[in-house]
């Protein structure tokens, strides 16, 4: 990360004690990262975190009480912008979708850490939807299929603007919003304008729930 830069900030939700003790120690030899604070419960999270304030929250799926799932959900309603990276030991299908849904900006398998979770972060601040390897064949197997989108049938997807519609039909093929933003000659912060807006009329949290609506699946 460039020099002269605030540090990205981040909580992290686990409960397990070696490992939050192991994601702390990972953000502390970063220098472009600073962890505000740990919670061992989805329950601490959702009361330390609005106040807190991170760029970025790292969460673990299975967790006391509330789940990570739960948590993602819970946290969105309060703070709409916060980039949440669900980390998990579990890999199917069904957490996957439910995660994302949620309002996860990203999934990473606890086996690839420390080694993608630092790109992971800086990517999901700017933007991102951060996967693991793993995770991302089972996201872009489940797309591959669906035969057709049925964006021109669905009465959500037609309350978009022209522009709205293009940088959703952009997310469905996987582009990060700084590639839509360079690729239609839009600056970075109007096309997250754009992100913001189209979550609002088709009523989702993610960008995952936006495809699914695009492609004709009721994502709740």
């Amino acid at each position: 990360m460039p020099s002269g830069k605030s540090p990205l900030t981040v909580c992290i939700v686990e409960d397990n004690h070696g490992t939050r003790d192991s994601l702390v120690a990972v953000l502390q030899h970063e220098p472009g990262l600073r962890c505000l604070a740990t919670y061992a419960t989805g329950e601490a999270a959702l009361a330390g975190i609005p106040a807190e304030k991170p760029d970025v929250a790292l969460v673990d799926i299975n967790l006391p009480g509330m789940n990570g799932i739960e948590l993602v959900a819970k946290l969105k309603l309060k703070l709409p912008e916060l980039p949440m990276l669900i980390l998990t030991s579990y890999e199917e299908s069904g957490l996957i979708f439910d995660a994302l849904r949620a309002g996860a900006s990203g999934y990473l398998l606890k086996k690839t850490i420390p080694e993608e979770l630092i790109p992971a972060i800086e990517q999901v601040r700017t933007g991102g939807a951060p996967m693991s390897a793993q995770v991302a064949r089972k996201v872009v197997g489940y797309f591959r299929q669906i035969e057709k989108p049925a964006a021109s049938t669905h009465s959500d997807v037609q309350k978009l603007t022209a522009r709205e519609q293009e940088i959703l039909s952009l997310l469905a093929k996987g582009y990060l919003i700084k590639e839509i933003s360079d690729r239609l000659g839009i600056a970075f912060h109007t096309a997250r304008t754009h992100l913001r807006h189209i979550y609002e009329k088709l009523h989702v949290q993610s960008r995952t729930g936006a495809v699914l609506k695009f492609l004709g699946r009721d994502p709740s």
